[in-house]
């Protein structure tokens, strides 16, 4: 259950996977932020709704102990300021404020005050220590955002796409197939290869097929990062499900015997946002 909610994050903004397949299909970030919201609702749906099912089937029980009002209320006021940051966030992009990238900085300067001055749990070596760790992250982003555009410009030079597109138009026309076919390749790819390589390299080779049979860039986008979410918790790579094993020191075999049912609620859940446009685009046509 966790190692498949953990492909959510990536889904629901802000999402680095979401900037990087906006850079590399030249759509607005802002679009892809607010298309993501409904289909990561859609997911975790899907998710909760098999967890209710093999809890029933399994006979699962609670803990019985409920927590008294004062409890709540204590729980509630401690997290009140960090429960704040998204929405600060979210709500700062979507009315138009500040942008993704501004959102960031004051993200970021908004939990180094209070991780610092209201909770007190980081000191000047941590935040160092974090600086440090996210410079390494966020370097080898910028190498693959960049390495993104010059392959995408090469490809538009070489008229690749163009013509991979009108070899699958001419093969047929039935959007449907075509769909299941692109759905097919993302996920052998997600399990085999990490997301964001996923997107640099294919997202400008698909990216012209889809256009052609009407479908929203944003749209797709969403569709492309769902299906290689799932790749998450799918072996070989699965990145997820090696770490829930780490954690909870269950073997891999045994955890990937156990992750099949969850990511056949993520594949209803995909198959859903694919071929119902509203689901990722009510929000951005707002």
């Amino acid at each position: 259950m966790i190692a498949s909610s953990g492909g959510i994050g990536v889904i629901i903004p802000p999402s680095v996977v979401m900037i990087v397949y906006a850079i590399t299909a030249e759509v607005s970030v802002t679009k892809m932020f607010m298309a993501g919201i409904i289909p990561g609702i859609v997911v975790g749906i899907a998710l909760i709704g098999y967890c209710v099912i093999v809890s029933h089937i399994k006979g699962y029980q609670g803990n019985d102990r409920k927590a008294t009002w004062s409890e709540k209320w204590a729980a509630l006021r401690e997290a009140s300021w960090a429960m704040l940051l998204p929405v600060i966030i979210l709500g700062g992009i979507y009315s138009g404020i500040f942008t993704p990238t501004e959102s960031a900085a004051i993200g970021v300067m908004y939990g180094l005050f209070f991780g610092m001055f209201v909770y007190k749990e980081l000191d000047v070596k941590t935040v160092v220590k974090t600086i440090l760790e996210s410079s390494l992250l966020v370097g080898a982003v910028l190498v693959i955002v960049g390495a993104s555009v010059t392959f995408g410009r090469i490809l538009t030079l070489e008229r690749l796409p163009t013509e991979i597109a009108t070899f699958i138009l001419s093969l047929t026309e039935n959007k449907i197939l075509i769909l299941l076919c692109i759905t097919l390749l993302l996920l052998i790819v997600g399990t085999f290869m990490e997301t964001l390589a996923a997107i640099v390299i294919l997202t400008p080779i698909l990216l012209p097929i889809v256009t052609a049979l009407g479908m929203d860039p944003v749209h797709f986008g969403i569709v492309m990062i769902v299906n290689l979410a799932i790749g998450f918790v799918t072996p070989p790579l699965g990145a997820n499900l090696f770490m829930a094993s780490q954690v909870g020191k269950v073997p891999i075999e045994s955890l990937s015997r156990a992750i099949i049912g969850w990511i056949g609620a993520m594949l209803v859940a995909l198959m859903l946002i694919t071929f119902i446009p509203a689901i990722s685009m009510t929000l951005p046509n707002l």
